[in-house]
């Protein structure tokens, strides 16, 4: 089973940045796309953010779209959510996982709280 483990959340003032880390135990992290998803409270999991597997494309949703920028290290099985500007309605818990079916299970997440 694949494992996903999400870091690099945290409290930040709305303007700042943060930069989340997801990092994936499989041997085949290089050919598949890759995803941000967040979940805010009293709402459905979101995605925000999608990468193909090669690093050259990414896909924003409009809410984020010039703010977050996704990345990839496919020599570390790494993938990364780069947020500047942030604003509270950021607020949520960052979820890393396939794209576009995400797998049937999710890692821990990480919390990000933008405070206004």
């Amino acid at each position: 089973q694949v494992q996903l483990v999400e870091s690099g959340g945290g409290l930040v003032q709305a303007g700042g940045s943060l930069r989340l880390s997801c990092a994936a135990s499989t041997s085949i992290f290089e050919f598949i796309s890759m995803g941000w998803y967040r979940q805010a409270p009293g709402k459905q999991r979101e995605l925000v953010a999608a990468i193909t597997s090669g690093g050259n494309t990414g896909n924003y949703a409009d809410s984020v779209k010039g703010r977050f920028t996704i990345t990839r290290d496919n020599a570390k099985n790494t993938v990364y959510l780069q947020m500047n500007s942030l604003k509270p309605e950021d607020t949520a818990v960052y979820y890393c996982n396939k794209t576009p079916r995400p797998l049937g299970y999710w890692g821990q997440g990480t919390q990000v709280t933008v405070s206004s």
